[in-house]
């Protein structure tokens, strides 16, 4: 019952922030449309000023993101990214300087650092219903080692909702930002007028957009989180109940027994005495 709770406001806190992620991907997407033509065309042209965040540059390390819970009673939650992800390291990496992990759960943070992969920062204690001031500093810390070309591209590696019973192991790209379709913005009727510049926009508005990118997969790992925890205590639930049951079977069967031997003594003792 708590977790159906807190999955109930979960879903509803998913579902307010993409009201606001919906709109600045709009926003983003209007004013990156001629970048991302050029981007994804004939490339960069000569004198023009792409922003960092647009631009895919060789891969010499990657950063990932994992996102677990803080502690347990959430069924195979934790253990089937924590199993997918060091499948994935071992795979696309062949040494530990080729990745940057940062971790947000107790759970994923012990994991790693008892297989000895050192965290770049770690994140823990997180409420049930986080907030972006209680992430600021993580998603902040993301994008600004990707601009200081400490990792190349990042990713972020967590378990997405579908349903109270369903989730799915995802992967996302965040950076370098590559899901925005130029061809979107010729259905935008706005125009906007800039001040001081579209550059200058741009600048604090993509870092921003990529937090948002960020925090939207945390919201989204924190559901499938409570739907896990609720559907691990109802199988827990049902599981003690199936106990009681046989138990309660078992009890009586003993003690139907044991009176059985009463009486049946007692009748033979009362035919002794005729």
């Amino acid at each position: 019952m708590v977790s159906a709770a807190k999955l109930t406001k979960s879903e509803a806190h998913s579902k307010q922030f993409q009201v606001y992620a919906n709109k600045v991907r709009e926003i983003v997407t209007h004013l990156t449309a001629q970048q991302l033509s050029d981007l994804a065309g004939s490339g960069p042209k000569d004198g023009v000023n792409y922003n960092s965040m647009l631009v895919s540059r060789p891969v010499k390390r990657t950063g990932y993101i994992v996102i677990t819970s803080d502690g347990g009673l959430v069924g195979g939650y934790n253990s089937s990214i924590l199993k997918q992800m060091m499948t994935m390291l071992d795979e696309d990496h062949a040494k530990e300087e080729e990745y940057v992990m940062i971790a947000i759960g107790a759970t994923g943070a012990d994991f790693f650092k008892a297989r000895g992969i050192n965290l770049a920062y770690e994140l823990r204690n997180l409420s049930d219903q986080p907030s972006f001031d209680e992430v600021r500093k993580i998603v902040t810390l993301a994008t600004t080692m990707y601009q200081n070309e400490v990792f190349d591209e990042l990713y972020v590696c967590y378990n997405h909702h579908i349903n109270s019973l369903t989730s799915q192991f995802r992967v996302e790209k965040m950076l370098p930002i590559s899901d925005l379709d130029p061809e979107e913005a010729e259905s935008y009727e706005q125009e906007y007028l800039f001040e001081p510049s579209r550059e200058a926009i741009l600048n604090q508005l993509l870092p921003q957009y990529a937090e948002s990118l960020i925090y939207g997969a945390i919201v989204d790992a924190k559901t499938a989180e409570h739907a896990a925890g609720m559907t691990a205590m109802k199988t827990a639930t049902d599981n003690a109940k199936n106990i009681i049951g046989d138990l309660t079977i078992s009890y009586n069967r003993a003690r139907q027994g044991a009176i059985t031997q009463e009486i049946t003594e007692i009748v033979a003792g009362a035919s002794a005495l005729e």
